[in-house]
Parts: C-alpha cells; sequence; structure tokens
C-alpha cells in the first residue's frame, strides 16, 4: 500500500509550482476606475462614496491613471472605395432574383443544347461570350443596347442599356433565338 503524502510537503510542492513575485521600492499605482454610467439609474439611490485621497506622489516613479472611457470610441466613418476607370458602382436598385447581374456569361456551343436555352437576364454591363462560333452568324435585334466584338471563334456582347435583346445563335443550321433581358 502507498504511503500518501503528508499535508506539509504538499504545500511545499504547491508553493514551488506558484511563482513569487515581490514588490520594489516603487509605489504601486490604483487600478484604473469607471465613471458610473449617466444613462443607466441605480437600481436603490443611495448617497455616493466617498474615497480618501491617495496622496500625492513626487519623483521618477510618479505616474497619471486616468479613468477608462464609458464606451469604447466609434470607429471612424469609411466610405466605399470607387472603382478605378471611372466606372459607376453597382446599383442599389432590386434585380429580379432571377438575375444574374453585371457577369460574363460563357456559353460554349460545342458543350450546350441551344433548343434548351430560351432566356437569359443579365444586369447592364453583363456579358454574353459565345465560343466556337464563326464571324457574322451571332445577330442581335436592338444594336442600340449592345456593343459585340468577334476574335478567335468568340463572340463578346456586352449590354450597355437596358431593355430586351433577341440575340440568334445558329447551331447546325438551325437559328436559335435567346432573349436576353437586361436590367
Amino acid at each position: 500500500m502507498a504511503e500518501q503524502p503528508r499535508p506539509g510537503r504538499r504545500l511545499a510542492v504547491l508553493l514551488a509550482l506558484v511563482p513569487v513575485t515581490a514588490c520594489g521600492p516603487t509605489p504601486v499605482a490604483p487600478l484604473p476606475v469607471r465613471p458610473p454610467d449617466p444613462t443607466v439609474a441605480p437600481a436603490t439611490a443611495s448617497p455616493p462614496a466617498t474615497t480618501p485621497a491617495a496622496p500625492p506622489t513626487t519623483g521618477p516613479a510618479a505616474t497619471t491613471v486616468g479613468a477608462l472611457p464609458s464606451r469604447p470610441p466609434a470607429p471612424p466613418p469609411t466610405t466605399p472605395a470607387r472603382p478605378p476607370g471611372g466606372t459607376r458602382p453597382p446599383s442599389t436598385s432590386p434585380r429580379p432574383s432571377a438575375c444574374l447581374g453585371p457577369v460574363r456569361y460563357d456559353l460554349v456551343l460545342a458543350d450546350t443544347e441551344l433548343a434548351l436555352l430560351r432566356s437569359l437576364c443579365l444586369s447592364v454591363g453583363g456579358v454574353l461570350r459565345i465560343q466556337g462560333i464563326g464571324p457574322g452568324e451571332v445577330t442581335v435585334d436592338r444594336e442600340d443596347l449592345v456593343s459585340h466584338h468577334y476574335e478567335a471563334g468568340v463572340v463578346d456582347i456586352r449590354f450597355v442599356q437596358p431593355g430586351t435583346v433577341r440575340v440568334t445563335i445558329p447551331q447546325d443550321g438551325t437559328p436559335y433565338p435567346v432573349t436576353v433581358v437586361v436590367v
């Protein structure tokens, strides 16, 4: 059977584990005190307690401890940074939930069945990118609402004004109209 350690020995082990710090000859500054918040009413009305004034200290060890503010200062207001290049920020007006926003919608003709794509909703600034088509094959019915560009088998149609544009894309000799609603 194991012998139980004596209580004096336990205390000695505990004291060895606890670091002991000694106070030097300099006085210790009192902890800062928060003033009562005037917006909060006390639960019971009691006269304010008076505390004796601490004797003033002089010399190199004298420090001033101020009262902590009752609330942290508010951060300065920030303004959203404007994107470079003079582009306008996104609209704050509500957009239909089915609308994709001002994004680039890639349409790869080799992987897409155009008969299933009837309509599309984009915001002004959105781009319909059609990949795998020849020059002059894609047509639009509202040239005033779009800006388009062809290069190396890719047609980019940027929607620059709100409205409805019918984009006609041929595939295997059949023209497929895609109605693009631009908000």
